[in-house]
């Protein structure tokens, strides 16, 4: 099992007022998980990026306390706070007089590293995220594309390994193209580290294809409902979170299925400069008429027909115009939809660094289709409400903390019609609230 090294954060009973107006956010208690990516979501003016601000301090709370791994962090000083979690904004918020590789190692720089160790770690990290260290550790922002840009901003606030890493809507400003191929950085980059990531998004979509967890607030910061993806999009927890959610529910469910999770077919690929009587040979072997070109690093860069292989010598570059290359980090929603654009049947599947998997084809997205599941596997829900319960400390095995809350406490709760659940006239869904506390 991979370690996790992420933090558990506990957010209780926190409030944020601005003199006498309406609480921006009004007791809340959420607990986050330790190495998992809990999406905020919600209309404009929710609370989301002020609750996302108060776990680093960037804005203080006006009651309550933040509790990471155990510790409040309320009291300790903002600076030493702050660089202990890393942050990511729109555009990457680097510096643009300094290099990329100066602006990845500025935290490590704050805290004393050697050099040697700072150079290391970050060429070690733009590799993570898929950049060239030779080609950009010495380029400047402004010679970077947007997207570029971006993946700089998520090496930068890994550079310390943080156990927390927080992002404010980072892909927001970027073409869907250039978004899409970052979400799939990121959970490329998740999958590796397992830190604790909490991310604020407008865009429900890309909240159920990154997240583990999804908060859906309402003015104030109050939790409409917290859930996995598979539940919420199964069960709306009331018609708020419904009209949120939007039309195409079913079809949303496409994104709760992951490339890596369906059958991806083996297809022949010759690396260019490979012989190609050989690549020919093998093809016959396999009853193929195409195959895969892969470029030094084993990316897929296009189709080479055998009729075309019989013309060369060696294997030669085939870059073809939109081909279409899917990550097995994709999901299916995004896997049919590249196929579509590109007019075909198949699509390339990459893995990590870009290395290539196989391919998948629409068949199979059809056929995957059919086993998605209505009514999603029952899971232990992290603690959220608006109560003012305080939740107590479950476990702290193997270093990994969690809460739960007080069996009494929730029961009363219930009764009382004070948790966000409690609005179902369902006695069905008033239970299905409570196993959620």
């Amino acid at each position: 099992m991979t370690e996790i090294t992420g933090a558990t954060i506990l957010l209780e009973n926190v409030t944020k007022s601005y003199g006498a107006k309406k609480a921006a956010v009004n007791q809340l208690t959420l607990e986050i998980p330790a190495g998992k990516t809990v999406m905020f979501v919600g209309p404009s003016g929710c609370g989301k990026t002020t609750t996302l601000k108060m776990i680093n301090r960037l804005i203080e709370p006006t009651s309550g306390r933040i509790v990471i791994n155990g510790e409040d962090v309320t009291t300790m000083n903002g600076d030493e706070l702050r660089r202990r979690i890393g942050y990511v904004i729109q555009a990457g918020g680097l510096l643009p007089h300094l290099t990329v590789g100066a602006n990845v190692g500025l935290v490590p720089k704050m805290l004393k590293w050697d050099k040697q160790r700072i150079a290391d770690r970050t060429d070690e990290l733009l590799e993570l995220v898929s950049l060239d260290p030779e080609i950009y550790r010495d380029r400047y922002p402004k010679e970077l594309s947007g997207g570029q840009q971006q993946r700089v901003g998520v090496a930068r606030a890994l550079a310390a390994d943080p156990p927390v890493l927080l992002m404010d809507e980072p892909f927001g400003a970027v073409d869907p193209i250039t978004r899409q191929r970052l979400q799939e950085e990121l959970i490329h980059v998740q999958a590796e580290l397992h830190k604790t990531i909490v991310f604020v998004t407008h865009d429900f979509d890309e909240a159920v294809k990154l997240g583990d967890w999804i908060v859906i607030f309402n003015e104030g910061g109050k939790i409409e409902q917290y859930g996995t993806p598979e539940q919420i999009l199964a069960h709306p927890a009331n018609e708020f979170v419904e009209d949120f959610i939007g039309s195409g529910a079913g079809l949303k469910q496409l994104g709760l299925t992951r490339v890596r999770d369906v059958d991806i077919r083996q297809a022949p690929a010759f690396t260019v400069g490979e012989d190609a009587a050989t690549a020919v040979a093998h093809m016959n072997e396999a009853g193929v008429l195409r195959a895969i070109v892969l470029d030094s690093r084993d990316r897929p860069i296009g189709w080479v027909t055998r009729r075309q292989l019989e013309r060369m010598t060696t294997v030669g570059a085939a870059h073809a115009r939109q081909f279409p290359v899917v990550s097995d980090s994709a999901t299916l929603d995004d896997a049919l939809d590249t196929m579509l654009v590109a007019g075909s049947s198949d699509a390339a599947v990459t893995g990590s660094r870009g290395a290539y998997q196989g391919i998948i084809t629409v068949q199979t997205v059809i056929k995957a289709i059919d086993h998605i599941s209505a009514d999603p596997e029952e899971v232990s829900t992290p603690v959220g409400h608006n109560t003012g319960a305080i939740p107590k400390l479950a476990t702290g095995e193997n270093g990994v903390i969690s809460y739960a809350m007080d069996e009494e406490e929730t029961a009363t709760e219930v009764e009382n019609d004070s948790a966000p659940w409690a609005e179902h006239s369902d006695p069905a869904e008033t239970h299905r609230g409570s196993e959620r506390a």
